[in-house]
């Protein structure tokens, strides 16, 4: 483990939630941001309203610009995140999990949680010089985000099966070569 036991986690959502948005919508309705809420085991509030959901995918096009930042522009986007909302970080203990950090209390609204949720664990990234871990997807049809928490950095495809494909095609491109 590379981070606090809610850092990582947290790092892995924030992807999750980026990568909800493109051609096809993660997020097209409330009971699609329902699941991806208990997917990703959020505690707390959760209206399951319209207008929480336009909230939740209004916040996702901020979060991606982190991807394409530099440090001084993550840290921009991490401190006015934690601004707006008023965070002012406690130490929590629930759902059976050890003493972490929340910033908002639990009742605050989803979309309010999930910006300030992820700012502490970019922060913590910033914090530990590891901003380089926030990679894009490189297969060359693929916009997805990613988090490499492999201990040697080696990670390069989103979850989207992104790795089978370019392995797919690196084989049949040598077996074109092969028979020409």
């Amino acid at each position: 483990m590379l981070f606090a036991h809610d850092t990582e986690p947290a790092l892995l959502t924030v992807a999750a939630l980026v990568n909800t948005a493109g051609p096809d919508e993660g997020l097209p309705d409330v009971p699609a941001l329902t699941e991806f809420v208990v997917t990703q085991k959020y505690s707390g509030r959760h209206d399951r309203t319209d207008a929480e959901l336009r909230a939740v995918r209004a916040l996702r096009p901020r979060l991606r610009r982190i991807w394409h930042a530099d440090e001084d522009e993550i840290v921009e986007i991490v401190n006015g995140l934690l601004r707006e909302a008023h965070a002012l970080p406690q130490l929590i203990r629930h759902d059976d999990e050890p003493y972490h950090l929340h910033a908002v209390p639990r009742d605050a609204p989803l979309d309010r949680r999930m910006a300030v949720e992820a700012a502490m664990a970019l922060a913590d990234l910033v914090r530990s010089r590891e901003v380089s871990r926030l990679r894009r997807c490189a297969h060359p049809d693929c916009d997805n985000v990613l988090v490499d928490l492999s201990k040697n950095r080696s990670r390069r495809f989103c979850a989207a099966g992104c790795g089978n494909r370019a392995a797919v095609s690196a084989y049949r491109a040598r077996k074109a070569a092969e028979e020409t």
